[in-house]
């Protein structure tokens, strides 16, 4: 008898310092015995020794499968390319729509896709009849800015597999439809009006896409949505390339303009084919498997140092409530009544990574491409003016964001705690000035300052860089501030602040191209 009370009296001092513990970590808002009155067939009290106590954390730390052969980061690196492929090879194109929109043939004949720099002048001033970069980018932006807003509202109302193939199926036709019209001669507005509806509705995709992606990948350790940022920036430059290629093969225009186009259209049918093989994937299954762990009315989610604060038990003004439970011999948290996401809530949290994210893509959009496409070389080496906006201004201007985007995967300076982040991005701010002042023809206020090719080439190594890095570094940090269960909201939630971002940098280049 002694031995038996001594054990159950060893019980109940373990129960008492578990409970103590709890309750200094501010886990504590259940009555101190509820932790052990649960009905038996949710749990069963197990023996805890003194010594587990500083490690309760580990107690339900399950094995986690490994990512073999980087399968799970290659697609999301794959798909962040395929988000951003018809942005990139569209602006990357801006040689072949100038020719078909040039008022001197009607027909819409491009004679001639490789251009030196006396006839660059000519198809610029062709170009601007229509203002085709200035309406690309915003015809862009826009259906980007109003989709977003409807995918952070009902992103619940269609399934998130929906979303994301149903997008990307859409971008395949639409990119496939693109280069069909490489073989249709048509008017110069005929063409600028089909080419621009192709742009509306394949950034209205993109939007739904982006969204669903961003939402998807909070679910997944932090350096997943690095991998997903650096293929986006990948993009770029593997549009880039496929210019310069179809520039140098020496085929007729036509069938090199074509060879572009079904580029876009195998790299779209990849990443639908890897998002499918992603749910195969015993790492991927790991993690999303945590977007559906609710089971009846409670949820369970694994214990660890995160946990165990005072936000996982309760939200100000909400219902939920959270208490350690010991089911088969592991310990989670169970947290009663289904957690409602509230947007304000979430943007409370979030709203400084949002700004930046605001402000360093209106920078960037309002230069790039609008105002940067159109500056010159001022050699007279034609093949270096034949290539120069080709390579310093898309392919530079990608390479550097990249490296920007991918500075992200090692550090994430400064942290998601500071103030100033949007100050970071405003300082950006410098770089419109310094492209208006570069070898731009037909000036009509400003004079050129910065004539030199070397001038351009640094501005937009710094610009892009930046550019690159200001941009990843919220979306990084943004899923940090949030509880699990706000993942998807948030990723809804930025990416709306991104196309924001893009919207109005796309209006202030309408502006900013009047003052040339």
């Amino acid at each position: 008898m002694a031995a038996t009370g001594g054990k159950l009296n060893s019980v109940r001092e373990d129960r008492t310092l578990t409970q103590n513990l709890l309750q200094t970590q501010g886990f504590w808002k259940y009555p101190r015995d509820s932790l052990f009155s649960a009905p038996d067939s949710l749990r069963r009290i197990i023996d805890l020794s003194p010594e587990s106590y500083s490690t309760i954390s580990r107690m339900s730390r399950k094995d986690e499968p490994n990512d073999k052969y980087h399968m799970v980061a290659v697609i999301f690196f794959i798909l962040g390319m395929g988000t951003l492929l018809p942005w990139n090879f569209f602006i990357t194109a801006i040689p072949y729509f100038q020719f078909r929109l040039n008022p001197e043939d009607p027909a819409g004949n491009y004679s001639d896709l490789h251009v030196n720099e006396t006839s660059a002048e000519n198809i610029h001033s062709s170009g601007d009849a229509f203002n085709f970069n200035n309406w690309l980018t915003l015809l862009a932006q826009l259906p980007l800015l109003l989709c977003t807003l409807l995918n952070s509202f009902l992103y619940q109302c269609i399934p998130e597999r929906v979303r994301i193939v149903g997008s990307m199926v859409s971008i395949l036709f639409l990119f496939i439809v693109t280069a069909v019209l490489v073989t249709i001669e048509m008017s110069a507005q005929s063409f600028f009006d089909i080419t621009m509806a192709t742009v509306w509705f394949i950034n209205a995709f993109c939007a739904i896409l982006q969204g669903s992606l961003f939402g998807l990948l909070a679910l997944f350790p932090q350096k997943y949505s690095s991998m997903l940022l650096s293929g986006q920036g990948m993009a770029g430059m593997f549009a880039a390339v496929a210019m310069l290629l179809s520039m140098s093969s020496g085929a007729d225009h036509r069938t090199t303009a074509l060879g572009y186009f079904i580029t876009p259209c195998v790299g779209t049918f990849i990443s639908i084919t890897c998002y499918l093989l992603l749910y195969r994937l015993e790492f991927a299954q790991f993690y999303l498997s945590k977007s559906n762990s609710q089971v009846s009315k409670n949820y369970e989610v694994e214990t660890n140092t995160e946990l165990l604060n005072k936000e996982i038990n309760g939200d100000p003004g909400t219902e939920k409530k959270a208490v350690l439970l010991l089911k088969d011999g592991e310990a989670c948290v169970a947290v009663e009544e289904k957690q409602h996401v509230s947007i304000c809530a979430v943007l409370k949290k979030i709203w400084i990574m949002a700004l930046t994210l605001v402000i360093g893509f209106t920078v960037t959009l309002s230069v790039f491409p609008a105002i940067t496409a159109n500056v010159r070389s001022n050699t007279e080496n034609e093949s270096w003016a034949k290539f120069f906006n080709p390579v310093c201004c898309f392919l530079l201007f990608n390479i550097m964001d990249w490296v920007g985007r991918s500075i992200t995967s090692y550090t994430l300076w400064p942290g998601p705690d500071c103030k100033y982040l949007p100050l970071l991005a405003c300082c950006r701010i410098i770089f419109i000035p310094l492209f208006m002042l570069c070898n731009i023809p037909n000036h009509n206020y400003l004079t050129v300052i910065f004539s030199n090719d070397a001038w351009f080439i640094i501005f937009m190594i710094l610009f892009s860089m930046s550019s690159g890095y200001c941009i990843s570094l919220p979306m990084c940090l943004a899923p940090k501030k949030v509880l699990p269960h706000e993942s998807e909201v948030t990723g809804a939630i930025m990416t709306f602040f991104l196309a924001l971002g893009l919207s109005l940098g796309a209006g202030l280049s309408f502006l900013l191209k009047a003052l040339l």
